[in-house]
């Protein structure tokens, strides 16, 4: 813990490990990734700053968030947290979010779940533990408040994991209780995503433009018709790769399903072919998506 009397600065954000599974063990704790812009708020002076991940000034773009900050009990803080936009059943909407910060600050809530300086004092050299338990008394209580504190799960990894997946989220976040805040990639926070699989329609196919790889263009049937979803790599191999492309083959036709694809080499197909396919829960459009074979 050392003292700062230097005008605040933007620190480079901690960032999360990917993992396949959560970690165990008492002193790690869960936290639920929410769906918004990652953000860091320096106050001082009774102004606050809200900077971007990335280090850049947006303040004028989240004034709720700075307004709630000027409010906070304290001389000097840095407070790093979650940018959101909330539907009606309390779920984070990066849609939303996007218009939200053009049209609706107000709407816009910062989820703190770390604290690196108080009132003077560089708290990164603090475990985990301590910082939070600082950052909870200095939100605290204020249903109407835009900056809430970000709780914890009460309980393991896995059932968070789960519960996360069944309701559609992004994914979770594992943290290190006794670690200490470091800038970067580290191994004392981890992410997990939260991975569902859902049935769609093939309507065509193009090629990934980074990587060359075919993919298979997909829509989910609602009740107005064929909403395109997105793009989904083809993790198919031997006789079921060649009958999904012979199929598609077939079911070639020439006319333009839908404007959404920015892939090359479009190709599209009558809309008669559905497939199983893992995605990342969460999402408006698919992303992280592979068909994993034929719906049956």
């Amino acid at each position: 813990m050392s003292r700062v009397n230097a005008r605040l600065r933007f620190i480079e954000p901690q960032l999360a490990s990917p993992v396949d599974q959560p970690p165990k063990g008492n002193y790690w704790i869960h936290e639920l990734k929410r769906d918004g812009y990652r953000c860091q708020v320096l106050l001082e002076q009774g102004s606050a700053r809200v900077f971007t991940g990335n280090g850049h000034d947006c303040s004028e773009r989240y004034s709720s968030i700075v307004d709630a900050a000027s409010n906070l009990r304290c001389k000097t803080a840095i407070l790093d947290g979650e940018a959101v936009v909330q539907d009606g059943s309390g779920t984070s909407d990066l849609d939303s979010l996007q218009s939200a910060k053009r049209w609706r600050a107000h709407e816009i809530i910062l989820y703190a779940f770390d604290l690196l300086h108080l009132d003077g004092i560089d708290l990164r050299r603090e475990t985990l533990f301590e910082r939070r338990a600082k950052l909870r008394w200095l939100i605290g209580v204020n249903a109407e408040s835009r900056i809430q504190f970000s709780e914890e799960f009460d309980g393991d990894g896995d059932t968070l994991l789960k519960t996360c997946t069944g309701h559609k989220l992004e994914s979770i976040v594992s943290k290190h209780s006794m670690s200490r805040y470091q800038s970067g990639r580290s191994k004392t926070w981890l992410k997990t995503k939260c991975f569902t699989e859902s049935t769609f329609v093939v309507v065509g196919t193009d090629h990934d433009p980074d990587t060359g790889a075919p993919r298979a263009l997909l829509a989910r049937n609602d009740s107005a018709g064929l909403i395109y979803a997105g793009a989904a790599f083809i993790a198919l191999g031997g006789d079921e790769r060649a009958a999904f492309f012979a199929e598609l083959e077939r079911l070639q036709t020439f006319w333009t399903a839908f404007k959404s694809s920015r892939g090359v080499d479009v190709k599209w197909c009558d809309p008669k072919l559905t497939v199983e396919v893992k995605h990342l829960a969460g999402s408006k459009f698919l992303r992280h998506a592979t068909v994993r074979g034929f719906a049956r």
